[in-house]
């Protein structure tokens, strides 16, 4: 019964967001084109709550806990696992303050309305995965963009999204540099739960009636050794997944 439902809400929710993206997609140009990169920023800000609010409709609810506590004077580099797409808007939204950039993947740099082109003009950076020369510059490029604004960098080590939740090996490589870039930052390790539930039956329908989490922890210091920093990140984010099959 549950996901019989589940298709009419999804038809529903899929209009809605798309319809968001077409619509924010010229508000975007004309923010960074005539205004600059303030008001740019806050029309992706607004753009990403109008996203989560359409999941409402798919009754999904958010918790976002402990991010008041993070300063706001210090680059960051925050390191959430990673359970689906889903897990982008909440962090957007809810940490606007920091102003979080994405190492993501080049695919999706193109074709995709409003997401791509804050991918492209927005700070984040695009990676060739097949490319490691092409990956590590990008990401270097992303280090010494937030030490020198005190802005924040949003990595997702596990490389892949989880299917059923359970965490998978940080592979630490990209986080590694952004630390070398960026030696300043304070690394926020951040547990995503029940994300990978929007996607249980696939593609398609949506899951429905989630309420996903997402606990901020305390930041950690990459000095003097960036290494057991990365260790004590992974098994903080790994602490606090609790939710899978």
């Amino acid at each position: 019964m549950r996901k019989l439902l589940a298709y009419p809400l999804s038809v529903i929710y899929l209009i809605f967001f798309g319809a968001t993206l077409l619509v924010f997609h010229p508000l975007q140009w004309l923010a960074f084109n005539l205004f600059g990169y303030s008001a740019h920023k806050k029309i992706v800000a607004i753009m990403n709550l109008c996203l989560l609010r359409c999941s409402h409709l798919l009754g999904t609810t958010y918790s976002f806990k402990n991010v008041e506590n993070l300063p706001t004077d210090k680059p960051l580099i925050i390191v959430p696992n990673h359970q689906s797409l889903h897990d982008i808007s909440p962090i957007i939204w809810f940490m606007r303050k920091h102003h979080p950039k994405f190492v993501s993947k080049k695919e999706l740099g193109r074709g995709i309305p409003s997401v791509s082109y804050n991918l492209r003009h927005g700070g984040s950076v695009l990676i060739d995965r097949k490319d490691s020369k092409q990956a590590i510059a990008e990401i270097g490029k992303l280090g010494k963009y937030i030490e020198k604004y005190n802005r924040s960098a949003v990595i997702f080590p596990e490389g892949t999204r989880s299917r059923d939740g359970r965490p998978k090996e940080f592979k630490t490589n990209g986080l590694r540099i952004l630390i070398k870039r960026a030696p300043s930052a304070l690394l926020v390790p951040v547990s995503i739960n029940n994300s990978w539930k929007m996607l249980r039956y696939g593609k398609f329908p949506y899951g429905i009636g989630n309420r996903l989490t997402f606990d901020v922890h305390a930041p950690i210091t990459t000095n003097p050794d960036p290494e057991q920093a990365m260790a004590v990140v992974e098994k903080v984010v790994v602490s606090g997944i609790t939710e899978f099959k």
